[in-house]
């Protein structure tokens, strides 16, 4: 277990348990930096390796903190997103026109990206925040947030429960591989945007006509 407890997460984890856990993926999920899937994750192979915390309490403090913390940026960035992005958004190479296409895309596949945007470590701290600012629909925005959190935590939570000990044997293959995905995701992703981006900013100002409020 030496590579877990090189973390200072897992310190927190076995002085305050499941309030460590709840706290952690909370501020993460709202938009905060934080070690949320580390967390989980160490603390569910503690709790399997150890048996000192009840994975299910893990799983369930997990999916709480996913979708309370996500609530939580979904409506800061509802209420305080885009007139901060409208006013300043172009220091940041978000003008009008990408903040429309932003819009015009959680229109179109909000859903999918608030589940999935749970898995992946780019998006798990901003998807919420980006589907406030850009309006998404507030019950499908819980209906979907509820689904990715709780098979988050559960995938993730009982997942690496299973693993116990043996899963510093697979955490850096694991690790890296997952980085590859998300690096080469990313820059797949980028480039359908960019040799995309002329004609969805087009059927973004169709479906939107006029300025942003």
């Amino acid at each position: 277990m030496h590579v877990l407890h090189d973390l200072p997460i897992s310190d927190l984890i076995s002085h305050y348990g499941y309030w460590a856990i709840f706290l952690v993926i909370t501020l993460e999920s709202a938009g905060v930096p934080m070690p949320g899937e580390t967390a989980l994750i160490s603390a569910a192979v503690y709790a399997g390796s150890t048996g000192q915390l009840r994975i299910g309490l893990v799983v369930l403090a997990a999916a709480m903190a996913a979708i309370i913390g996500d609530n939580v940026g979904y409506w800061v960035g509802r209420r305080w997103g885009m007139p901060l992005l409208l006013k300043h958004g172009g220091k940041i190479a978000l003008d009008h026109r990408r903040l429309k296409l932003g819009q015009y895309l959680f229109q179109r596949h909000g859903g999918k990206i608030v589940f999935f945007g749970r898995f992946t470590a780019m998006l798990r701290a901003y998807a919420a925040l980006l589907a406030g600012v850009n309006q998404f629909d507030a019950r499908r925005f819980f209906l979907f947030n509820a689904a990715g959190g709780i098979a988050w935590a559960s995938l993730m939570g009982f997942g690496a429960f299973l693993c116990g000990r043996s899963i510093e044997h697979v955490v850096g293959p694991i690790g890296l591989g997952l980085l590859a995905f998300v690096v080469f995701g990313g820059i797949a992703l980028w480039l359908f945007v960019r040799r995309h981006e002329a004609r969805l900013t087009l059927e973004a100002e169709q479906a939107i006509p006029g300025p942003l409020a």
